[in-house]
């Protein structure tokens, strides 16, 4: 991984003035060091690829609007009977690769109104003042861990006790946050078929409609494809069914059927009424578990013959098997290492990048399972996301990628790729290494 730009601190040095006394002259020879007391503190630019990595568990944090403070709430395993509740530093950046802060506190953390103390997993919340927060500034929340030294905040993310949000317009407005059956905050955007949310909100309660959609399964194109020579997409998705009454407030919400649905919440007392997306998916999501998903999975590597072929094998689940043992080189361990990897990373871009899509269908989902998690990742003030990887070919070359956010009513966390036709020669070379390999990675 590239190691994290260190900040440079400059030494002034200055010469000693030559004295003569009449006797002899001396030089004195001075270095003028500064001190940590007169240097400014630059953090260091943060890399978020540990976001982007497996984690055993991440640390899930939500907001709601309640009048002039905006609740962060977040999920956290239950602490042992007299333990402290764990410290939470909220900081609010102007950008993500900002050098100061617009705020910066350490409130305290508080259960959730009407939450089991003694539960397993706790829902806890802490607030920040409305009046501070700008639209477009990013909200970084971290878990304060004690050390054994006084050392510096590093440039590295970790998943389990770092999360990152962007202060949206209608993040900084919307006063509701979505829970699961057991009233913890649901911090993903998608729920299984039969899992039932509730739509917990502030002040005057709003009734709740839906609208389900038919959720897109395109995939995304290859990195190299020009999209201006692709079929134009519909411009609105058809709805294909919706609520025929409205939803008494606070009340479990169950949709059976999958899709993309919006959720909309509000009209109660001349209250706006707001949407959120919410995709429901199958039961097994994010993994996978029939042969026409592991077949369906394979869309980047193979040829629509080669998979239609596997569907139509007399054990088609075995013949996945047998794709990936004659990509190993009729290696068993290496073949089964393989299926572990790829579908791992299926799995992951799953949890990492759906939104109104199946993550491993975006084009952040794209590029992650066929060339695995990026070595570096940098957010810029723009919004866009730039994924470094090395060694990509004997050569040893570097390869970037630039992802610019696209966000749209149903799909506020969208990110599309900016495709070049230079990356065509390498893309088809991490395919091959997938298809015909006799050696681990």
């Amino acid at each position: 991984m590239i190691g994290s730009e260190q900040n440079e601190r400059k030494q002034y040095g200055q010469l000693g003035r030559k004295f003569n006394n009449g006797r002899a002259g001396f030089v004195l020879l001075g270095l003028l060091l500064g001190t940590e007391a007169r240097a400014q503190s630059v953090p260091p630019r943060p890399d978020f690829a540990p976001l982007y990595r497996p984690a055993a568990s991440r640390l899930l944090v939500e907001t709601r609007r309640e009048g002039d403070s905006l609740r962060v709430l977040l999920n956290q395993p239950g602490q042992p009977t007299g333990q402290a509740l764990p410290r939470l530093r909220l900081t609010v950046w102007p950008a993500y690769d900002a050098k100061q802060p617009l705020l910066q506190t350490t409130p305290r953390l508080r259960l959730y109104p009407g939450a089991d103390p003694n539960a397993p997993t706790l829902v806890l919340t802490a607030a920040l003042p409305a009046a501070q927060l700008l639209a477009g500034a990013v909200l970084q929340a971290r878990l304060e861990q004690p050390t054994l030294n006084n050392q510096a905040e590093g440039p590295d993310q970790n998943p389990t006790t770092t999360a990152w949000l962007r202060l949206t317009p209608e993040r900084l407005a919307r006063p509701f946050v979505l829970l699961d059956s057991m009233g913890m905050i649901l911090g993903r955007p998608y729920v299984r078929a039969g899992e039932a949310v509730v739509v917990a909100g502030f002040g005057l309660p709003q009734p709740v409609r839906w609208r389900r959609y038919a959720a897109t399964g395109v995939a995304a194109l290859p990195p190299f494809a020009d999209p201006r020579r692709q079929p134009a997409a519909p411009r609105q998705l058809g709805v294909l069914d919706s609520s025929a009454a409205p939803l008494p407030p606070d009340h479990l919400l169950r949709l059976p059927q999958p899709g993309l649905y919006a959720l909309r919440m509000g009209g109660a007392g001349g209250e706006p009424v707001r949407t959120v997306p919410l995709l429901v998916t199958r039961s097994d999501f994010p993994g996978q578990t029939t042969a026409d998903e592991l077949i369906e999975n394979l869309l980047y590597l193979t040829t629509a013959a080669e998979r239609q072929q596997l569907r139509q094998a007399a054990n088609p689940k075995r013949a996945v098997d047998q794709f990936w043992l004659t990509a190993a080189g009729g290696d068993q361990g290496h073949a089964r290492d393989l299926i572990r990897r790829y579908y791992g990373l299926v799995t992951a871009a799953n949890e990492l990048f759906t939104g109104h899509k199946p993550g491993w269908l975006t084009d952040r989902g794209l590029v992650y399972v066929v060339l695995g998690a990026p070595a570096t990742v940098r957010r810029l003030p723009t919004g866009d996301e730039r994924w470094q990887y090395t060694e990509l070919d004997a050569s040893g070359r570097e390869l970037s990628f630039t992802f610019r956010p696209r966000p749209s009513t149903l799909a506020p966390d969208n990110y599309e790729l900016v495709r070049r036709p230079e990356y065509e020669s390498l893309w088809y070379a991490a395919v091959e290494r997938w298809r015909k390999t006799t050696t681990v990675r």
